[in-house]
């Protein structure tokens, strides 16, 4: 009896250890879409034909979301601009637009598919959660009427919005979306301003914003530090730009920087160089994909922490400047140098050794690296580089961009261009940097474009570091930091804002400060 009664206990003990671990888990798909594009027209096609384009890539995306809920899959991303591609005007996009309502008006279109008027796509997608029992989030676009009275309306009475819509296992529409960092999407309005948008779910909290929005504060940063979302839903049309910016490389490294969860499901198009779309955990990467070979989608699944921040794994909070105030810098040699990424100007320094200690600056920034390498390839150079300062054409954005990177030839004028393949194995690196930011995400790309999950981690005073023996062949490692109180904002319009000019005498004195603070030391 005795027996027979700690056995019973014992079963009803793993019963609630097995539900237990279920509620702090769940199983997270992304999609890689190859969309199917619409023909190039600069005349608007008529209403039906552009629903038989996005129930064309509807068909592809239904059996994504079948084969995602069959594996036990909770909810799915599908990328931004999956249901009809990106090349369109005001005026070309309109017949693809329904008017998305207010997810307060507790609305199930597979149910009631005519209460918000003609909403065909709504409805399918509605009912594809629906019948799946699966979260979906998919980006559509949402035209809402204005007034013509109103001198912000657009001529053809309504604004038109990039948008995201999430429905929920019983095919409810439980959030919406409009992206508020537009880029080059002359098709679509700004919001009057960012928008914060997060639902609950039996598996944590979660919050969403699209592609571009990843490199500003609001609402992506935001979303994490305010709202303390577990896991943010991330739809791209992200074109990679090596050395800094590749999707798998900059998504993982965000995640990483702000200790959440993130599904990142991107467009596939190999000519425009979109892909890369990964489950990105606060500690390492779950599962991710590039692939620049083939035309073909992707579905990605991996079992993710419910919540993160309870999580035996979880990351340490970071002080980025800790260790760079308690050293003194190495030795800034004379050979130092400039070159750019992209358009911005960096100072570099080689590695010219196959071990050592190095320091480089560029205005208030300085960078420390220690390394040694496996074995010193002859024909490959690697440098560090430092840039601070408001990035690109554009100069709005400011950075801090510590890096250490492998140059595309042995002549140092390539320093800095793209480079997808190496050689050198590094048994240490060690990098860091004097960041006026606390935002900086530590990126580790390896050759032919794969991360290293499990071969590095950020030390809780800045470092970041190898561990686990010998790296795989490294294109890059760096610590990119945003300062977004130095960012310059810009009105709806585009026009320089109010504050503009405040915030330029504010960076002019903090960078005045930092110089002769440089002077005194």
């Amino acid at each position: 009896m005795i027996a027979s009664s700690f056995q019973t206990t014992l079963a009803v003990f793993a019963l609630i250890i097995l539900h237990v671990r279920a509620l702090d888990t769940f199983k997270a798909a992304v999609y890689e879409h190859a969309v199917i594009l619409p023909n190039d027209t600069k005349t608007p096609v008529s209403w039906d034909d552009a629903l038989l384009l996005m129930n064309k890539n509807m068909d592809i995306l239904e059996r994504a979301i079948k084969q995602a809920a069959e594996q036990g899959a909770q909810i799915i991303v599908t990328p931004e601009d999956a249901l009809y591609g990106w090349k369109f005007t005001r005026e070309t996009i309109f017949p693809y637009l329904e008017d998305v309502p207010d997810p307060q008006k507790n609305w199930i279109p597979c149910q009631d598919p005519r209460r918000f008027g003609h909403t065909p796509v709504q409805v399918r997608l509605s009912c594809l959660a629906k019948n799946n029992s699966i979260y979906v989030l998919a980006n559509i676009g949402d035209k809402k009427p204005c007034n013509s009275h109103d001198s912000k309306c657009p001529p053809n009475g309504y604004y038109q919005y990039n948008t995201n819509v999430v429905y929920d296992s019983e095919g409810k529409l439980v959030a919406r979306y409009h992206k508020y960092h537009l880029y080059h999407e002359l098709q679509f309005d700004v919001p009057e301003k960012p928008e914060v948008v997060t639902f609950n779910t039996p598996f944590g909290k979660f919050g969403i914003f699209t592609c571009f929005d990843i490199l500003f504060r609001d609402p992506a940063v935001t979303l994490v530090q305010d709202f303390h979302v577990d896991t943010i839903l991330f739809p791209a049309a992200w074109m990679n730009v090596l050395p800094l910016l590749t999707a798998v490389e900059f998504h993982s490294a965000w995640a990483m920087g702000m200790r959440v969860n993130l599904l990142a499901a991107n467009i596939h198009h190999v000519r425009l160089n979109m892909t890369g779309s990964g489950i990105y955990a606060p500690h390492s990467p779950k599962v991710y994909h590039y692939d620049m070979e083939t035309d073909s989608g992707k579905i990605l699944l991996a079992e993710v922490d419910a919540h993160p921040r309870t999580s035996p794994t979880y990351p340490t909070a970071v002080n980025w400047g800790a260790y760079t105030l308690s050293i003194q810098p190495f030795p800034i040699l004379q050979n130092s140098f400039r070159g750019f990424i992209s358009r911005d100007e960096f100072h570099f320094t080689e590695l010219s050794e196959s071990a050592g200690n190095l320091t480089v600056c560029h205005k208030e920034l300085c960078c420390h690296l220690s390394y040694r390498m496996l074995a010193k390839e002859e024909n490959e150079v690697y440098v560090l580089g430092a840039f601070t300062g408001l990035h690109g054409r554009r100069r709005r954005e400011y950075w801090q961009v510590c890096t250490m990177l492998k140059c595309k030839s042995t002549n140092l004028t390539t320093c800095g261009q793209p480079v997808e393949t190496a050689l050198t194995r590094f048994e240490l690196f060690s990098l860091s940097g004097t960041f006026g930011t606390e935002y900086v995400f530590p990126e580790v790309l390896l050759t032919k474009i794969n991360l290293a999950p499990g071969k590095f981690e950020v030390l809780k005073d800045g470092r970041l570091v190898n561990k686990n023996g010998t790296s795989e062949p490294v294109l890059g490692v760096s610590l990119f930091g945003r300062w977004y109180i130095r960012d310059v904002p810009l009105s709806i319009s585009g026009g320089p804002a109010p504050q503009q000019k405040m915030y330029l005498i504010i960076s002019a004195l903090l960078m005045i400060i930092a110089l002769q603070n440089i002077v005194m030391v």
